[in-house]
């Protein structure tokens, strides 16, 4: 019998619907789910409950399994695995989570869905459902009936539906599967229709959907089934009830190895959110960007002018104390475990800016269901006069410091961005005054930054510094291109860019910066600052190389073809919350960038 898998790790599969989701592991189990949304109770926990094998988790495994292999069905969030045992028995499991229209509504429900499938021999199969509830602390209490079971995971119940025999599964028995079976987790309520007939127009529902979503999009020649499965992914991190984008959809996984760098991911940062809708709207994927929109329009008029957080949850909520899981062990028993995020309270200026460009976008898009008017630009005004007011105070930055506090170059150039798209969007609806201020303002902060950030280094050129108090370097420098703060061929660009390489690249890999921060010096590769480095190399003429190191990028991804926040780039091994939008924005971005135009096509 082939050895359990028992050491978590971040070959995971998500599936999801936009509403729930969920991380099936090598082993087709069920490790990590939330509900009754991305950042609910976890009660699949496994991922994170330590030696607990069996509790938080829902598995499927064959009586003396020896194989296991998986594969997204083509174009689709829908998960197929095959388990095979010793003796040449098989069966085929499809996971998903539904996602289609129905009466004139999108129905994302929460629940998962789970098909079994004999295909070879006669498998003898043991499920293993045991959710858990708050955060690990009990396995939920559960009672059962003919063909349903019912478990207690919080206020509310969720209620297994299925035509596999109830017995086995809660005695986690094996039994010989000679039939499909079917299997549906969601709502506590009777399930309407026979089951079978029922998932399987579901599932053919959610493939359709899927494949019409994928259909509308813009990809590049090259790197499609990368680009394509990135783009789900990113979809799938949209609470679509409020068009918010969460950064990721675990929580601490820590960064490094024991580094206790372990933050949760499953809120909305503005700037994740920025670069989200940026790479799917480089795609076509207009309906994440006017969702998201929309969020961001409840945020600004919860602020009334004032300032703007750097992260809200899914539903806008401000307040996301921060606090840790006693009874969750971690990641290979790497606590601790903490939901909610104490970065809320931290004062991140770039966030102005990331709230400005995606929504010009808004008042120049006529392909967009709601265009923007009068009304919005006064609103963005607000967001712009805090951009203004703030472009030159200390902040966190966008690396998050938790201790310190300075003018960080980044942000500056955000609000500069603030104030240079008011402009444009201000000449575009004819408001000549209001785009002759904004003009100025602009202006002024270009000088300031010239004036403040540039650090001179004699016979080396010469480079931006991180902040205006310091010359140290970090990867967002190389954003001033992507924001046309610079020109590829400035040569303070070009300078910026040669020390940036000689100080933070390791080899094929990229820090985010060299320096001690809070928990000391960083220890792995910041996946996304490898994706701006492949930027700045196309941008230098160097594409060649430029395309080497993607492929060496692209390498180091999951067998889902996914990628988490973090890479030791001395073993190549992932870590960090996963799968994480940044990483995902980066693939997109970088294949837009390299591919052979369609022109080429052969």
């Amino acid at each position: 019998m082939a050895e359990a898998v028992t050491d978590p790790n971040l070959e995971l599969w998500p599936i999801g619907n936009c509403q729930v989701s969920g991380l099936i592991d090598q082993s087709a189990s069920l490790v990590w789910g939330c509900v009754p949304r991305v950042d609910g109770d976890p009660v699949f926990c496994a991922l994170l409950n330590g030696e607990k094998r069996d509790s938080g988790v829902w598995r499927f495994e064959l009586e003396n399994q020896t194989s296991v292999t998986q594969h997204y069905e083509r174009n689709t969030a829908i998960l197929v695995t095959r388990l095979e045992s010793e003796d040449g028995s098989a069966v085929e499991i499809r996971d998903f989570c539904p996602r289609y229209e129905r009466s004139g509504r999108m129905y994302r429900p929460v629940a998962f869905a789970r098909i079994v499938r004999p295909v070879s021999g006669v498998p003898r199969l043991k499920v293993t459902l045991n959710p858990m509830r708050d955060y690990g602390a009990t396995i939920a209490e559960k009672t059962n009936g003919t063909n349903h079971i019912r478990y207690l995971v919080g206020p509310q119940a969720m209620r297994l539906s299925t035509d596999a025999p109830v017995g086995y599964v809660l005695e986690s028995r094996y039994y010989r599967v000679e039939a499909d079976q079917h299997f549906f987790l969601g709502p506590d309520e009777p399930f309407v229709g026979n089951v079978r007939s029922e998932l399987r127009r579901m599932e053919q529902s959610t493939a359709r959907y899927w494949k019409l979503w994928v259909r509308g999009l813009h990809i590049p020649l090259e790197w499609q089934d990368e680009v394509i499965r990135c783009a789900i992914t990113l979809k799938l991190c949209q609470h679509e009830e409020t068009g918010a984008i969460v950064a990721a959809l675990t929580t601490s996984i820590p960064e490094a190895a024991h580094s206790e760098r372990n933050w949760d991911y499953r809120f909305c940062w503005i700037r994740d959110s920025y670069y989200t809708v940026q790479a799917l709207n480089r795609l076509g994927a207009l309906d994440v960007l006017e969702k998201y929109l929309g969020y961001l329009r409840n945020i600004v008029d919860s602020a009334r002018g004032g300032q703007i957080q750097p992260l809200y949850s899914v539903m806008g909520e401000g307040e996301l104390d921060e606090t840790t899981a006693a009874h969750l062990a971690g990641y290979r028993g790497m606590g601790p475990v903490r939901k909610g995020n104490a970065a809320y309270k931290q004062i991140q200026h770039d966030c102005y800016g990331q709230i400005v460009l995606p929504t010009a976008q808004a008042f120049f898009d006529r392909r967009l269901l709601r265009m923007a008017d009068d009304n919005d630009f006064e609103s963005l005004e607000e967001v712009g006069e805090m951009a203004w007011k703030m472009h030159d105070q200390p902040d966190a930055g966008l690396w998050e410091f938790r201790t310190r506090q300075e003018v960080h170059t980044y942000s500056a150039v955000m609000s500069w961005a603030a104030c240079d798209r008011l402009a444009k969007v201000a000449a575009n609806i004819d408001k000549a005054d209001r785009q002759q201020v904004w003009q100025e303002r602009a202006d002024a902060i270009r000088a300031k930054i010239e004036d403040k950030a540039w650090v001179e280094n004699g016979q080396e050129g010469g480079h931006y510094g991180a902040s205006f108090e310091s010359d140290y370097l970090d990867a967002s420098l190389l954003q001033m291109v992507e924001l046309r703060f610079l020109q590829p061929d400035n040569p303070r660009f070009q300078s910026t860019f040669t020390a940036i390489e000689k100080t933070l690249r390791r080899g094929e890999h990229m820090l985010r910066y060299a320096s001690e921060d809070d928990f000391g010096l960083p220890e792995t590769a910041f996946n996304v600052c490898t994706f701006w480095l492949i930027e700045a190399l196309h941008l230098a003429g160097r594409d060649e190389e430029a395309r080497t190191l993607f492929t060496a990028m692209l390498s180091h991804t999951t067998e889902s073809g996914l990628l988490s926040e973090d890479l030791d780039f001395e073993t190549g091994e992932l870590w960090g919350n996963f799968p994480q939008t940044y990483s995902l924005v980066g693939v997109i971005n970088c294949a837009g960038l390299l591919s052979r135009p369609w022109s080429e096509m052969r």
